[in-house]
């Protein structure tokens, strides 16, 4: 069985599959129709209008319908697109079992424990006929796919087919007077529409179950007499067949295969059973422990089964549809209909080569697996599960007949692959050893497997394997026995070689892993859909097509993917070349389409930086759509973005991005929005484009900001205006700015003394000379003359040199996707700046809050003023921006400099922190607070103290530091894992780390001598050690996840263990507490030989205690562990004596029978039963007193925290 969806629900009674979506309905014994997605493994809606069981369901052929019939009487008729319920048909007296659409009417059957059958007409809503007869429940009613029949199984023994032709008839041609004695037959006597046709009798106990067969006149009823007949029927009689044996319980429902002559049956004993028709024999049985089925359902056009249990349901094949292919030089060849034929993908020839025959195969599962092809002899290895794993080794004739019928040399082995021109190897399972055969099926060499749980062989070159295993493919070079590489991924279940044998796509059920001829990793592919096969594209050397059950997909060196078709049935590709694809399907047909290849070429182009044949390709084709513009903003080409979008948010978006202030700014005077003329401004700003920034201040009326850029650029004359405006205004503050930017004294002193500042005023004065004015104030002032420091300054500010224009900007090559869609012209009219438009946009009036200031000022102010009034604007006909703001930059010949933003990249460090939720990758970041948050969520730790230095050492050790000029900082560089010089530019990988886990391996090694040594204050700091830095590691593997949380647990024993020892060493005046903690430090999880050092020492201790019963139990512990002669000698010796004198001198906290952990805080026993809580780091227990507290064994964990647990791979992610 080949399990392909499985759910987990309340108990499943019906199932019926769609027959063109891949869906499928279960109704449950709660009451809910469920309708799932067996290929996504999705739940799309659920139905739950029933009250009670809901017993039958069925989905219709061609309308976005289905049926139900439950416990509730009703049968109810669904629309899944309107997710309603449409009506409800009333008229069955008791639970209905089952229902069921006609193929072709619309009518509805439906059984019932009211001992009918009754024939619904869905579209008029009326129960058109009432099947009467049976004398019990009626478990099961189904329409014939063709005939006008319908069959029947009842409790009351017997199974009923049923003729309905008369129904069909008056169908299709109705009579009123018909229509009306029909009716009125049905209400008093049941109808006269379907006549019994036959009544199958031959079950000793109610029937359960019976199926039509598709297309033969055969029958297949299941009963409570652990039975499942066969019947077969004529035009005239029915008769038994045969009885099929085998269930030891009540069989629920059987079926006929829709596409082999097999039977399929389900039963309460828990079992599924496929049974051979022709033979009559059971093929096949496939057990549940605790679940007895109840349904069964086949789908009507593919190789699909589901079965309902009392915990769900699963959805299974019975047998492998994919064909045994391979590919040589231009050539397929594959197996089909008992045949090995081949193909030539150049001419479209297909051959049949040699008749294959398999005798003794039964069973299913056991046809063809894999082929393998040698071209030097001509020769071909087909491998199938006969007998647990089998080969067969075939020459293929010079001139194929396809009659050929050569005997081939059998043997037993698994993933037979030929590795040279006269040598092919084979695993033998049993002695777990690799064997090379020659061509005559004679061993010539053995190997052991390099590892032993690997159970497939791969080509991989001449004298070279890939091993695969349950999480890693190995490289093997099967002459040197030696391993040439190694790589972590799931379970392998494919390999595709490129043409050139340097590249590796290996295929596991739902990952793709790109890697080199040495199995170094390119890149990582996660498809939520099943993965059936890929192929790499001749014409672009580095692309992998792939095919998942739904979709064709494509996949680039550097890790991207995308859809290329969607699929309505699963493909096996064979070849692909450019746009041309050629494929088998599930019936060993050959397919041959065409893809469109867009897409791929085009972020091909991109990556390999073919920038001509990019904008040959933007020029051309069709490529658009949000992906496109997304991907292309990703991967760091807003600018080439840009010429895909015509929405002017997004170009205005993309050309701030790229630094393209032509396009951003005829964007932003499409949108006109505030925020967007802020953002140009800012962008402006940072090339140094200060006459698009006063554009863009002006479009937002930011009066400060304009005064501050007219000061900086030293124009003095706007900044003139600026103040006139301000004192319309009103504005205090801003006259006040404008004055001080100008170093206009007499303005200031003007301003302070109107705004009632007359000290401030009196000291801009006097400082810088103006005598008349500060006399004045000074009398005004009286006694409140201020005192000035005598270094006071003057407040001017320095007068600009030069006025000229724009600032120098940045002057590069131009790009190279300026210009090259045609953009010139426009380029010029959206730059082509107006100042007049600028003026019309800000008035005065818009900006002038109450009634104008009295303004005091000489003749020329006033004239000023009066212009004001007479524009009602800024007079921003003296604001020109020079003609050729853009235009010079447009009209400016291709060769021309100008200036192209350099685009800031993210930093690899912010990369890192997005990437992952590993706390060693963020403090190789520098991230520490994000690491210590996420280190105190995972492991509870709230102590950081110990971790600081770690911290530090692992950020630097990330990071490789050059340096520059003196005058210029260090240069950080970040360190990744597995770099190479073929790794794309904008791909990141992992931070490179400074702990790994061989790093921690040799550091408990180093701790196991030093304890056996004895030196317990070294021996402690470097388990404590071990135990800091285990937060920060990054493992790649789940099994090396399941060696790091080991890891944890011996550190914590030996510290725990070395923290009483030490603890006891303390306590030199307290003789009984030393006993006791020699006794605790022996129930420690520790390593033999450090068990038995510490009973030899609480031996010891406790005979000089004269606690001889104690000493005695260390005495035989010590002597269970087979020391050595002398010490065996030894406690032999002391036990002797203590069994003298079985008497404890001193009572002690310590009970030797009783099992208990020792707290890591008090050092005594919590014996079983006894309430404790853990650190949520190391696992160390503590008494409830402790809770709340850091724990003294890790020395970095509360105590009894919340924690999600330790995480340290990216597999525990996924």
């Amino acid at each position: 069985m080949l399990t392909k969806f499985e759910t987990k629900s309340n108990r499943v009674k019906g199932l019926s599959f769609h027959t063109r979506r891949p869906w499928i309905l279960a109704s449950l014994h709660s009451g809910v129709i469920q309708l799932w997605d067996y290929r996504m493994g999705t739940l799309i809606d659920r139905f739950d209008e029933h009250e009670g069981p809901v017993r039958g369901v069925h989905f219709h052929k061609s309308q976005p319908l289905f049926v139900s019939g439950g416990d509730d009487y009703k049968i109810k008729v669904w629309n899944y697109k309107m997710r309603r319920c449409l009506f409800t048909l009333l008229g069955h007296l008791d639970y209905i079992r089952t229902v069921q659409f006609h193929q072709e009417y619309p009518w509805i059957v439906s059984a019932s424990d009211d001992q009918t059958i009754r024939i619904w007409n869905w579209q008029s809503r009326t129960c058109i006929s009432v099947l009467t007869g049976h004398n019990h429940y009626v478990m099961c009613a189904s329409f014939h796919v063709k005939e006008d029949y319908v069959v029947s199984a009842s409790l009351d023994q017997t199974v009923r087919v049923w003729d309905i032709s008369a129904l069909r008839k008056k169908t299709v041609a109705p009579a009123e007077d018909i229509l009306r004695l029909s009716q009125m037959n049905t209400d008093l006597f049941g109808g006269g529409d379907a006549v019994v046709k036959y009544v199958l009798e031959g079950h000793d106990r109610g029937v359960n179950w019976a199926a039509f067969h598709p297309t033969l006149p055969l029958i297949v009823s299941g009963a409570d007499d652990r039975q499942v007949k066969m019947w077969r029927m004529n035009d005239t009689k029915a008769w038994e067949v045969d009885t099929l044996r085998g269930h030891v319980n009540n069989v629920s429902c059987v079926i006929f295969h829709a596409r082999q002559d097999i039977i399929v049956s389900n039963s309460e004993d828990k079992s599924i059973r496929v049974w051979d028709m022709s033979k009559r024999t059971g093929v096949q049985t496939f057990r549940r422990e605790h679940d007895r089925f109840w349904i069964l359902a086949a789908h009507p056009d593919m190789n699909l089964l589901a079965a309902g249990h009392d915990s769900g349901m699963i959805v299974f094949k019975l047998e492998r549809e994919r064909p045994a292919y391979t590919v040589y030089a231009g050539m397929l060849y594959y197996v089909k209909e008992r045949h090995l034929r081949s193909y030539d993908l150049g001419s479209s020839r297909e051959t049949s080569l040699i008749s294959i025959r398999r005798p003794g195969a039964t069973g299913m599962n056991q046809g063809p697996r894999s082929v393998s092809y040698n071209p030097a002899e001509n020769a071909v290895l087909i491998s199938s599960d006969v007998d647990g794993g089998s080969y067969e080794l075939y020459t293929v004739p010079k001139d194929p007949t396809g009659r050929d019928t050569q005997e081939p040399k059998r043997g037993v082995g698994s993933s037979a692959v030929f590795i040279a021109r006269n040598r092919f190897a084979v695993i033998d399972r049993g002695a777990s050893q690799i064997i090379l055969k020659n061509l005559k099926n004679e061993t010539t060499k053995k190997c052991p497997l390099p590892v032993a749980t690997i159970d497939a062989l791969f080509y991989a070159g001449t004298g070279n394997l890939l091993c695969r295993s349950e999480d890693r493919v190995i490289l093997f070079d099967v002459q040197q026995r030696t391993i040439l590489g190694e790589i972590q991924t799931p379970y392998v279940k494919y390999v595709v070689w490129s043409m050139d044998m340097e590249n590796v796509a290996l295929l596991s059920k739902h990952a793709i892993i790109i890697a080199t001829k040495k199995l170094e990793h390119k890149c990582t592919l996660h498809e939520t859909i099943r993965v059936k096969s890929g192929a790499w594209d001749e014409s672009n050397v580095g692309v992998f097509i792939y095919a998942t059950l739904n979709h064709i997909k494509y996949c680039l060196p550097n890790g991207d993917s995308g859809i290329i078709k969607t699929l309505d049935v699963p493909l096996y590709l064979v070849k692909v070349s450019g746009s041309s694809l050629c494929c088998l399907d599930r019936d060993g047909k050959i397919r041959t389409m065409q893809i469109d290849s867009t897409e791929y070429m085009f972020k091909l182009a991109l990556i390999k930086k073919k920038f001509d044949e990019v904008i040959r390709m933007i020029k051309s084709s069709q490529l658009c759509g949000q992906a496109i513009i997304a991907y292309l903003q990703q991967k760091g080409y807003p600018d080439i973005a840009l010429h895909f979008v015509k929405d002017e948010r997004t170009r205005f978006n993309l050309a701030i991005e790229s630094g393209n202030i032509a396009i951003a700014v005829a964007s932003a005077k499409e949108i006109n929005e505030k925020d967007h003329w802020y953002r140009l401004g800012v962008e402006a700003l940072r090339q140094g484009n200060h006459e698009i920034v006063e554009y863009s201040y002006q479009k937002t009326k930011n009066f400060e900001r304009l005064s501050f850029l007219y000061l900086i650029t030293g124009n003095l004359e706007k900044l003139k205006k600026m103040l006139r405006i301000a004192e319309m205004r009103n504005d205090i503050m801003g006259r006040y700015h404008n004055s001080l930017y100008l170093g206009d004294i007499e303005e200031r002193i003007k301003i302070l003394e109107e705004s009632g500042h007359l000290a401030l005023a009196y000291a801009t004065a006097a400082i810088h000379g103006f005598d008349d004015v500060a006399n004045r104030l000074s009398v005004e002032l009286g006694d409140n003359v201020p005192v000035f420091p005598e270094n006071s300054e003057l407040l001017l500010p320095p007068a600009p040199v030069v006025h000229d224009g724009n600032w120098p900007l940045l002057l590069v090559t131009k790009g190279l996707f300026e210009g090259a869609f045609g953009d010139h012209g426009t380029a010029v009219e959206e730059e082509d700046v107006d100042a007049q438009a600028w003026g019309e946009e800000v008035e005065i009036s818009d900006v002038i809050e109450g009634p104008r200031a009295d303004v005091r000022g000489n003749d020329d102010n006033e004239e000023a003023r009066g212009d004001d009034e007479e524009e009602g604007g800024w007079e921003m006909e003296d604001l020109e921006l020079p003609a050729d703001v853009g235009a010079s930059e447009s009209l400016a010949p291709a060769t021309t400099a100008t200036f192209v933003v350099p685009l800031q990249g993210v930093p690899v460090s912010q990369v890192w922190t997005q990437r992952t939720s590993l706390a060693g990758e963020h403090v190789a970041a520098g991230a520490f607070d994000t690491a210590m948050r996420l280190l105190n969520r995972q492991l509870g730790i709230q102590n950081f103290s110990p971790l600081k230095p770690l911290f530090e050492d692992l950020h630097m050790a990330s990071h490789a530091y050059l340096p520059a000029f003196t005058s210029v900082p260090v240069v950080p560089l970040a360190l990744e894992k597995g770099w190479s010089e073929s790794s794309g530019l904008n791909m990141r990988n992992s931070p490179a780390l400074l702990y790994k886990l061989t790093l921690l391996e040799e550091k408990l090694k180093l701790a196991y001598r030093v304890t056996t040594e004895g030196k317990f204050t070294e021996a402690l700091k470097l388990f404590l050690g071990i135990l800091h830095m285990i937060p920060l590691l990054v493992v790649n593997s789940r099994k090396e996840v399941d060696e790091v949380k080991e890891l944890v647990g011996i550190c914590k024993e030996y510290v725990l263990a070395l923290r009483i020892e030490l603890k006891r060493k303390d306590m030199k005046e307290d003789l009984v507490r030393q006993q006791e903690l020699a006794a605790y430090f022996t129930h420690c999880n520790i390593q033999s030989v450090h068990v038995k050092l510490s009973l030899q020492s609480a031996m010891a201790l406790a005979y000089k205690g004269k606690n001889f019963n104690t000493a005695s139990t260390f005495c035989r512990r010590l002597l269970e562990l087979n020391p050595n002669p002398q010490t065996a000698a030894k406690a032999r010796q002391v036990l002797a004596a203590c069994e003298k004198n079985p008497r404890d001198e001193n009572q002690l906290n310590y009970d030797p029978r009783n099992p208990f952990t020792v707290c890591g805080a008090t050092f005594t026993p919590i014996y079983k039963g006894s309430k404790d809580v853990t650190c949520s780091y190391c696992a160390a227990k503590y008494v409830p007193e402790i809770a709340g507290r850091i724990c003294s064994v890790c020395d970095l964990a509360v105590v009894g925290a919340d924690a999600s647990g330790l995480l340290c791979s990216a597999t525990q992610i996924r």
